[in-house]
């Protein structure tokens, strides 16, 4: 398998899709959120990208579910093992760091069910009360899966706290899964240039009707709150129309965010590469036919 990681903007999608034509390849999404249909701009998806590249793992689930690692880790080697059967190369092609992580080493995960009594427990309590327990628990457990997205709301902080509780109460795997050998290839983007891009299609994306799309969701039924525990636009543009901020609020809230979050996905793939992960980095200024044949050399 070959695996295109970057940050966001760093323009992960065209390259995979352009490797995938060169080699008769399919595209595996390793997306937390576009997996929810119909949040779409929101998420980046750029389906156009793909061309007549058959891409998975991308529009499987309602929005207002909470999909997770575990759910993860079983569709892809479901995903996986179809295209190998098939004698076609797969491409794994995302920025969430911890769904890759996951299917290339084989974390040994099972599924975490709600426990609603510590919910009930937890309500009320600060994000900051809600991190220091968070942390706590995942220096006992040690767990060393901690991604700042965890804390970024209340609700995803009691859920991370509902999983790290299980775990320690269950610490026996339940599941066992190979990890996948594969060479991976990381899109270097300057960070002044990952800023201009992050800026530029922000202001793209709300041109393109961004705001319509969360007003949709909502229309649909599903509930603010859930929304916002999705982070980032959902959370910020959510917060715009429900009238809990201006819309330059918004705005300016949402970029600051995009940026933190393209650094904390830098800074996760940089560790990965001290858990002895080995990324091959390639600039992503470069042409793109040089960033395929550089890609195709290391293959």
């Amino acid at each position: 398998m070959i695996t295109i990681l970057g940050p966001t903007a760093s323009g992960k999608t065209p390259i995979a899709a352009a490797l995938a034509t060169r080699i008769g390849g399919e595209i595996i999404s390793a997306d937390s959120r576009q997996v929810y249909r119909r949040m779409d701009i929101g998420t980046g998806k750029d389906l156009g990208d793909y061309g007549d590249i058959p891409y998975h793992l991308i529009d499987i689930c309602e929005p207002g579910t909470k999909y997770n690692l575990f759910q993860y880790q079983q569709d892809f080697f479901d995903v996986y093992n179809n295209i190998i059967g098939r004698k076609v190369k797969p491409i794994l092609c995302g920025g969430t760091g911890l769904y890759i992580e996951a299917v290339l080493k084989g974390y040994k995960l099972s599924p975490v069910p709600q426990n609603q009594k510590l919910r009930d427990r937890l309500e009320g309590k600060s994000l900051e009360e809600l991190t220091q327990m968070l942390v706590s628990l995942k220096e006992r457990n040690g767990s060393n899966m901690h991604n700042k997205t965890d804390v970024d709301s209340a609700q995803r902080a009691i859920r991370a706290i509902e999983i790290e509780t299980y775990n320690a109460e269950h610490p026996v795997p339940r599941r066992e899964l190979p990890p996948v050998p594969s060479l991976i290839i990381g899109v270097d983007i300057d960070r002044e240039l990952r800023r201009q891009k992050i800026t530029r299609r922000l202001k793209a994306r709300l041109e393109e009707g961004m705001v319509d799309e969360v007003k949709a969701l909502l229309d649909s039924g599903i509930p603010a709150e859930d929304l916002i525990y999705y982070g980032l636009e959902y959370k910020f543009v959510t917060e715009y129309i429900i009238g809990r901020t201006t819309y330059d609020e918004m705005f300016n809230r949402l970029e600051i965010a995009i940026h933190q979050f393209a650094k904390r996905q830098m800074t996760w793939f940089r560790g990965m590469e001290r858990r002895g992960f080995e990324i091959n980095w390639i600039d992503a200024t470069l042409p793109m036919e040089e960033k395929i044949e550089r890609i195709l050399r290391l293959w």
